[in-house]
């Protein structure tokens, strides 16, 4: 199982890795054409709009896992071990509907924007919002390999496998 979750997670970071690149090279390549030819490429802003909204949601759950999303912990740093667990356990649950929410609002975006096209790409809209649902669906994914150890200790998982404690969470 380890195994499959490092993959995951790998897999996971090549794609964001990817999209921050291809990117990249797409904005550099747009501004050594301006300066170089006095033309830009028509469609490079939009598609470097298009891969960081992917890049976004892609590398939401790769946060998660790390615990780098934003966490104001005055509550956890004030109750009981006990209640610090129960508490962790609801924050659990109360993501995984939320995410399972999203995951269903953005299924419900993409749908609707199908027949509709980016104006430069000609690409369906469909196709830049399915980042929604597939972000939500890896959140989901991150969210189930890392609820035990952050519920018992408040622990979150790095990209090396190992473990380290949440902002203002007891140890053990």
């Amino acid at each position: 199982m380890r195994r499959i979750e490092r993959i995951f997670v790998s897999l996971n970071e090549v794609a964001v890795i990817g999209l921050l690149a291809s990117m990249t090279l797409i904005v550099g390549a747009n501004v050594a054409l301006r300066y170089t030819t006095n033309h830009s490429l028509p469609w490079a802003d939009e598609a470097a709009r298009y891969l960081m909204i992917w890049m976004t949601f892609l590398g939401a759950g790769l946060a998660l896992r790390m615990g780098g999303h934003v966490a104001i912990t005055n509550l956890h740093d004030f109750i009981s071990t006990r209640s610090q667990k129960l508490l962790r356990a609801a924050i659990v649950v109360t993501l995984l509907l939320f995410f399972g929410f999203m995951v269903y609002v953005g299924w419900q975006y993409m749908e609707r924007a199908r027949f509709q096209q980016t104006p430069a790409l000609r690409l369906s809209f469909r196709y830049v919002y399915a980042a929604m649902p597939v972000g939500f669906s890896l959140l989901i994914v991150h969210l189930l390999l890392i609820a035990k150890p952050f519920i018992h200790a408040g622990l979150y998982k790095q990209a090396d496998g190992a473990t380290e404690n949440a902002p203002g969470a007891a140890n053990g």
